[in-house]
């Protein structure tokens, strides 16, 4: 039976793709994903079969994936991070009740919240919460929401896609709400361009955070009332030593 492996790339470098990973792209004759992280892999595995749709064709996407597979061959459906987290990994099942003959394996790969981490230090060595500031597919009120009840209860918070061309402010609207339950002087942090060129990263605090300039590119920390700056990195204490 041919199979479609929703497959996690990481952050974009190819030494943070997982072997798991790279044994699954080496084996499957057709990849398919966004056109953005096909263009990270193609030179790398030259002599695949490579198909793409732009963004908002996920369900297209997927619908090609279980076609290709059906015609007896193993398909390697690409996501950037890991595939079940925002990926496609999700949408990949709901849409193969209708393709029982395919089977699906999922390939995790690094996220932009571990890979982001380690580049800060180590921000998320307690509980976090990780939420999305697109509204593309969750209503602004809902996130809001999110945002307000991980606040109150003082998760580090994790947020991809902080802002683009349409939502510029939606950072600014997160960072207010948050200062309801935080003080401005809180430790944040900003990664951008995960694992690629151009890779950079800025410890500022909450109240910076708010006029701060991010991309869909830019993954934003908000530290909890416990974390700290040591020696230039973003640590949020475990409680270790006071055990």
């Amino acid at each position: 039976m041919s199979k479609i492996y929703v497959t996690g790339l990481g952050p974009g470098a190819s030494d943070q793709m997982t072997v798991q990973a790279k044994k699954v792209l080496e084996k499957c004759p057709v990849i398919i994903g966004y056109t953005v992280y096909i263009d990270l892999i193609r030179e790398e595995f030259p002599d695949k079969i490579f198909l793409s749709t732009p963004m908002r064709r996920e369900v297209d996407r997927c619908r090609m994936a279980f076609e290709e597979a059906g015609k007896g061959q193993d398909v390697a459906m690409v996501c950037s991070g890991d595939a079940g987290i925002y990926g496609m990994a999700g949408l990949i099942f709901e849409i193969g009740k209708e393709y029982p003959e395919v089977g699906v394996e999922i390939v995790p790969g690094i996220t932009a919240a571990s890979g982001g981490a380690a580049v800060l230090g180590a921000p998320l060595m307690h509980d976090f919460a990780v939420i999305s500031l697109s509204d593309l597919l969750t209503p602004w009120e809902k996130i809001e929401k999110r945002i307000r009840a991980a606040a109150e209860a003082d998760f580090v918070i994790c947020i991809y896609n902080p802002s683009s061309k349409k939502r510029a402010d939606y950072l600014k609207k997160a960072c207010g709400m948050i200062l309801e339950y935080r003080k401005p002087e809180t430790v944040c942090g900003m990664v951008r361009n995960i694992g690629r060129d151009g890779e950079s990263y800025e410890i500022l605090s909450l109240e910076r955070l708010q006029d701060a300039q991010t991309d869909m590119f830019t993954t934003v920390f908000i530290g909890n009332s416990d974390t700290m700056v040591i020696n230039g990195r973003m640590v949020t204490p475990r409680g270790y030593r006071d055990v």
